[in-house]
């Protein structure tokens, strides 16, 4: 008996083996995970790409010492800072997303859950925080990496209302931004000031939706192709003409959970597409929070698992609900290449706030705008929890790069869910090489478009295969599970026309018709050949 359970070992692990091989296959498919940064010497609150392939890591001053220190032995003084007032640390930093390496910047007060956006010249605007930096305005002119730009905080400017915790939207022209909501700021203000005197604006929404915890904190602001904004606080929504401070229409109020902070959902605008004149106006939200999830958290509710999408612009809107693979607060939501939408981040039980959360997700979620039959797609796991104070952001290589998570008052890097330093990456199925030979790889395009005006583009790929198509795709400032301002646009393209050189191949696209549609910025251009994309180039678009 005992030789005849021996003999049938050998054929138990093969059969083993090809399980496990198997599974690797599968893993490979759903995606790969690797640590670009061991210690990046801050945990990153707030994220952002630069049109130079640099990352903008930030991170809140009243924190104590971080892990980097400021270079040449500098110190900021600050006699407000509640816990260092000499201060040798840094709490910003630029990763170099092509080296890996970091460089430490200045921040001189206070921005603990500030908000931001990048303008038409490629300078992040960022405003508000806590404390001191409660009315503070900073700005990041974008260099090189091998450069020494730095965060340079305006002494000219201050904004009307505090903003903790408020949300930023770039208007079409690109030079002006709208800071909307903050911890008890019933208001909207801009930045610049449209004139001389202007202040801010009261907006009934964010009083109408404020309870016990909030849940009416980081609104999603939405800037719609009809040039008015969609707003969203708590559970209710509404489309704001902010020119002339009109509500103009009030949509019904979502089933499910508080969405915004603290209960912490997520928001997108899906892409817009040329196919439809850029008409088709979605808003996708995702995840949150069960309410008073934040005020006891002893209970660790369980975090909602209901993703809702509303056409703003139907006759009659109404959310459109589907359910998650598992329940979801604090994921971030990020448009891919491809148009469909990463969820990833974030814990199944409790809320964001200092230790309110637990349960970590370790795996993200696929959101697939077009195909409601197979909606979600589980993806391979990563290995380090982030949860309270993480951030993900598409990179212009087709990756995520992930960074952040801090559940604690202060740097704490032992115990469940430390403070976490290290910065990775997440490289989608579509990176897999298994693809290269149908990978395009753009070899000439603009630097500068202009809105309706067609563009020549030239690339080279192995293969021709499937529909080709040109994605425009913004970089958003990443916060408390918020990409603000995140915009994906589908161009209109010709079909491809052989070039002399073998395997190259020549299209004419055509840009955005206004600003309203594209916000004169920087935007990554994707060339996608049946769902597989290429390194994206960086335009600007006035």
């Amino acid at each position: 008996m005992d030789m005849i359970k021996l003999a049938g070992v050998p054929r138990l692990v093969a059969i083993l083996v090809v399980m496990f091989s198997s599974y690797l296959q599968l893993s490979k498919a759903q995606g790969t995970w690797q640590i670009l940064v061991g210690n990046a010497g801050i945990a990153s609150m707030h994220t952002a790409i630069t049109h130079y392939d640099t990352a903008i890591l930030l991170d809140r001053t009243n924190i104590g010492a971080s892990q980097i220190p400021l270079p040449n032995g500098q110190c900021r003084d600050n006699s407000q800072e509640l816990v260092l007032k000499h201060d040798c640390t840094a709490h910003s930093v630029m990763l170099d997303t092509k080296t890996n390496s970091v460089r430490a910047l200045w921040v001189q007060t206070d921005t603990w859950c500030s908000s931001g956006q990048f303008i038409s010249d490629g300078t992040m605007v960022q405003t508000g925080g806590d404390y001191e930096g409660l009315y503070k305005i900073r700005r990041l002119t974008p260099c090189a990496a091998n450069e020494n730009c730095n965060w340079v905080e305006s002494t000219t400017e201050a904004l009307t209302d505090p903003r903790w915790y408020a949300s930023n939207q770039l208007l079409p022209d690109g030079s002006r931004q709208i800071v909307v909501g903050g911890r008890n700021a019933f208001s909207y203000e801009f930045v610049p000031k449209r004139r001389t005197g202007e202040g801010a604006f009261a907006l009934q929404l964010l009083r109408d939706t404020n309870t016990n915890q909030g849940d009416n904190m980081y609104p999603y602001v939405h800037l719609i192709p009809n040039g008015n904004l969609f707003i969203m606080a708590n559970r209710d929504s509404i489309e704001l003409d902010y020119t002339t401070n009109t509500v103009v229409k009030k949509f019904p109020t979502i089933p499910g959970e508080p969405r915004n902070y603290p209960s912490a959902g997520s928001s997108v605008l899906l892409p817009l597409d040329q196919a439809n004149q850029f008409t088709l106006t979605e808003i996708l939200v995702c995840g949150g929070a069960r309410a008073n999830a934040f005020t006891n958290s002893g209970a660790q509710y369980p975090a909602s698992q209901s993703c809702g999408r509303i056409d703003v612009n139907a006759a009659s809107p109404t959310w459109s609900m589907e359910t998650m693979p598992m329940p979801r607060t604090m994921g971030d939501m990020v448009i891919l290449p491809t148009g469909d939408v990463l969820i990833i981040n974030g814990a199944e039980k409790g809320s964001q706030g200092w230790g309110k959360a637990s349960a970590a997700i370790l795996t993200p979620v696929l959101y697939a705008t077009k195909n409601a039959r197979a909606r979600f797609t589980t993806l391979a796991a990563g290995t380090i929890p982030r949860v309270y104070h993480s951030t993900a952001n598409l990179l212009s290589d087709g990756k995520v790069l992930v960074a952040g998570s801090n559940t604690h008052q202060y740097y704490t890097l032992t115990g469940q869910f430390p403070t976490e330093l290290r910065v990775e990456s997440y490289s989608p199925a579509y990176l897999a090489a298994r693809s290269n030979n149908i990978r395009p790889t753009i070899t000439t395009a603009p630097g500068t478009i202009r809105y309706g005006q067609t563009f020549p583009m030239t690339f080279t790929v192995g293969a021709l295969q499937g529909a080709l198509e040109v994605k425009m795709v913004n970089a958003p400032f990443v916060t408390h599970s918020y990409a603000m301002g995140q915009r994906m646009l589908n161009l209109k393209l010709t079909a491809p026309v052989s070039a002399p050189t073998v395997g190259a191949y020549s299209v004419v696209v055509t840009a955005p018709p206004s600003n309203v549609v594209a916000p004169s910025s920087y935007y990554m251009l994707f060339l996608v050949q049946d769902g597989i994309p290429g390194k994206a180039i960086w335009s600007l678009i006035r």
